[in-house]
């Protein structure tokens, strides 16, 4: 198993363990809402959530199935997803490398999407920025965010981790 792969199947079990569920992605080219899971597009943005779907129309047609792992968060599931890692990592500073707070997590501000699987973020980092997704955070290949002038100028360079992300502080 790769390194990017331990990391995005603990951040996913991390995530199960904490709303007690599996993970079920909701965006699979065909469904692209349902009310009755955890994850999915509704609370995005509308200009995320209109990314999102047409880059996962464009992977479908390559024979590639976007999944969303993660889209918006409530501030209390968010407090859970911290308290998880800093328990995981060992301190709030390393857990910082990987969950933001609330108060600073753009999942929460239904500004992010997590995807998956492989392929996926395989995909979506070759052909995101032409539906204005990108990929923040170098550490985290499956985190995309909308830059609309990523379409004509490409994306801006990745931070290392969130702790760089000004936005962060």
């Amino acid at each position: 198993m790769t390194t990017i792969s331990r990391i995005l199947t603990g951040v996913v079990a991390i995530a199960a363990a904490v709303v007690g569920v599996a993970a079920s992605p909701t965006l699979d080219g065909v469904r692209h809402d349902d009310a009755t899971t955890r994850v999915g597009t509704t609370g995005l943005d509308p200009g995320l959530r209109a990314a999102i779907r047409r880059a996962t129309d464009a992977a479908a047609a390559d024979g590639v199935t976007v999944r969303i792992t993660s889209g918006w968060r409530s501030p209390a599931h968010q407090r859970r997803l911290l308290a998880a890692a800093v328990e995981e990592y060992g301190s709030e500073e390393e857990a910082a490398r990987w969950v933001a707070t609330p108060e600073t997590s753009p999942h929460v501000q239904g500004e992010a999407v997590d995807i998956g699987p492989y392929d996926a973020m395989d995909w979506m980092s070759r052909h995101g920025s032409a539906f204005g997704l990108c990929q923040i955070y170098a550490n985290e290949p499956w985190h995309y965010e909308v830059r609309p002038r990523a379409v004509e100028d490409g994306c801006p360079a990745a931070y290392d981790d969130p702790t760089q992300d000004p936005r962060m502080r």
